[in-house]
């Protein structure tokens, strides 16, 4: 059984930089993608950035391209997602992802194992 715990959500000035982390334990199924999510009250889940896990392609929603990067460390299964250049309204909860062969990988629907997400505020 996978499971995802978030980490580095955090309060920072707009213009700064977080990291956020997702410690992996288990093994995901050959074509998993792992995936940054993120969620305001009352709002759907927006895909922010993915990988797959073979061949590790990424993709990023368009309101973080280049200013956001998402990689991963094998050596201790863990997944980033390095936040630069913030702005007041990437203010959400961020959740870490994983989901088999999905057909739209910045589509939450795809994935069915999440975390428990972490906070992060971006003051003006």
């Amino acid at each position: 059984l996978v499971r995802l715990v978030e980490s580095g959500g955090g309060s920072v000035q707009a213009g700064g930089s977080l990291r956020l982390s997702c410690a992996v334990s288990g093994s995901t199924d050959s074509g998993a993608y792992i995936g940054w999510f993120r969620q305001l009250p009352g709002k759907g889940r927006e895909g922010v950035a993915t990988f797959n896990t073979v061949g590790s392609r990424t993709q990023y929603g368009d309101s973080v391209r280049g200013r956001f990067t998402i990689s991963r460390d094998s050596a201790t299964n863990t997944v980033f997602l390095h936040m630069n250049s913030l702005k007041p309204e990437d203010t959400a909860m961020y959740y870490c992802a994983t989901g088999v062969r999905p057909l739209i990988p910045l589509d939450s629907r795809w994935y069915n194992i999440w975390g428990q997400g972490t906070q992060v505020t971006v003051s003006s």
